[in-house]
C-alpha cells in the first residue's frame, strides 16, 4: 500500500512568517531547517512544489524528516510542523532550586550527633523530614550535589568551603 502524500498548502502569511524565520540570525537550526521544508513543498500557487526526493537533495536531510514535517503540517498546523513536539515522558525535577540551595547548606553543616558525616540517605531523609521534598532518592540527592560540585573554579573542596 502506497503511503499517503500530505501536500502542503501555504499562504501568504504564512510564507511570510517561514521565509523570517530561513532569514532570522538567531533561530534554532530545526526550526530553520522545518521552514526550509515547507518552503520548498509549497504546493500552493506560486509556491515551488518540489517532491519529496528534491527536497531531500536540496537540503541535505532525511526523507523521514522531509515526510514528518510535512505530515505534522497537514494534521496538525504550521506551528506544529516548525516546533519540536513536547515530551511527555518527562518528570518535573525533584529537588527545584530552593530544595537544592537547602540540600547544599545541610551538606555543608555539620553532621546529625552520633555521625563523622552526612550519608546521601540521611540527607534524603533530612529533605523529607523538613518537607522540602515529598519523596527522593539518595541518587537524586548524589546528582544534585555532584552537580553543585563540579565547579571548575573551585579549588576541589566542592560546594563547601568550610570543610
Amino acid at each position: 500500500m502506497p503511503k499517503k502524500l500530505y501536500v502542503v498548502e501555504l499562504t501568504e502569511q504564512e510564507r511570510d512568517y517561514l521565509k523570517g524565520l530561513v532569514s532570522k540570525g538567531k533561530v534554532a537550526a530545526y526550526k530553520r531547517r522545518h521552514a526550509q521544508i515547507l518552503l520548498k513543498a509549497d504546493a500552493a500557487p506560486g509556491g515551488p512544489a518540489r517532491s519529496d526526493g528534491q527536497i531531500v537533495e536540496a537540503l541535505d536531510v532525511s526523507r523521514a524528516t522531509v515526510e514528518r514535517v510535512r505530515t505534522r503540517c497537514v494534521q496538525e498546523g504550521l506551528e506544529a510542523a516548525v516546533n519540536r513536539k513536547r515530551q511527555k515522558n518527562r518528570r518535573a525535577k525533584r529537588i527545584d532550586g530552593d530544595a537544592e540551595a537547602h540540600l547544599i547548606a545541610l551538606a555543608c553543616s555539620r553532621p546529625p550527633e552520633g555521625r563523622v558525616r552526612w550519608t546521601l540517605k540521611l540527607l534524603a531523609d533530612r529533605l523529607i523530614e523538613l518537607e522540602l521534598v515529598e519523596t527522593v532518592s539518595r541518587e537524586t540527592v548524589r546528582r544534585t550535589l555532584k552537580k553543585t560540585r563540579s565547579n571548575p573554579g573551585s579549588s576541589g573542596n566542592g560546594a563547601c568551603r568550610n570543610r
